[in-house]
């Protein structure tokens, strides 16, 4: 690769982790061709770019890029992809599915919203997160059940005055 093309990668690299709240960095070495496709396309089906990187280029990337990557380039050893999303559980999803069935891929570390995680111990944990649509659900949610109260109150008092 000419000092050029490397130039080019760490730009698009840098470009990618500025457009992306979620980052995730895993290890997939090891998978064989079906399995590895078959990784491709449960990201692509879940609305997630799953890019294999090499790791001075990202360290590289993540250096100038905006965010803060802090201790993500600690973990930048072996084989390393990137899964970017909008969804900040979705690729943790999709490694735990993928988990099943073997060993890999293994949670490297990840990025999101600005916080840093670091180890596959919290794979479960970043699983479970939930998404700013089912935060959204869950305060709206909250916000109707008292009024929804009231109005059913009020329906209750109107009916009574009605029978009387």
């Amino acid at each position: 690769m000419t000092r050029e093309e490397k130039s080019i990668a760490i730009e698009n690299l840098t470009a990618q982790l500025a457009g992306s709240n979620t980052v995730y960095m895993a290890d997939i070495s090891g998978l064989d061709a079906e399995t590895t496709s078959n990784l491709r396309r449960a990201c692509f089906k879940a609305g997630i770019k799953l890019e294999v990187v090499k790791n001075t280029l990202l360290e590289k990337a993540m250096e100038a890029s905006e965010n803060n990557y802090e201790d993500l380039s600690t973990i930048l050893k072996g084989n390393t992809a990137i899964l970017l999303s909008e969804t900040a559980n979705a690729p943790a999803k999709i490694i735990k599915e993928f988990r099943k069935k073997s060993d890999k891929p293994v949670l490297k570390g990840a990025y999101i919203n600005a916080e840093i995680y670091i180890g596959d111990n919290l794979l479960d944990s970043l699983a479970s997160l939930k998404s700013k649509e089912e935060v959204i659900g869950e305060i709206i949610g909250l916000l109707q059940s008292p009024a929804q109260r009231v109005i059913s109150a009020l329906k209750n008092q109107f009916k009574d005055e009605d029978a009387a």
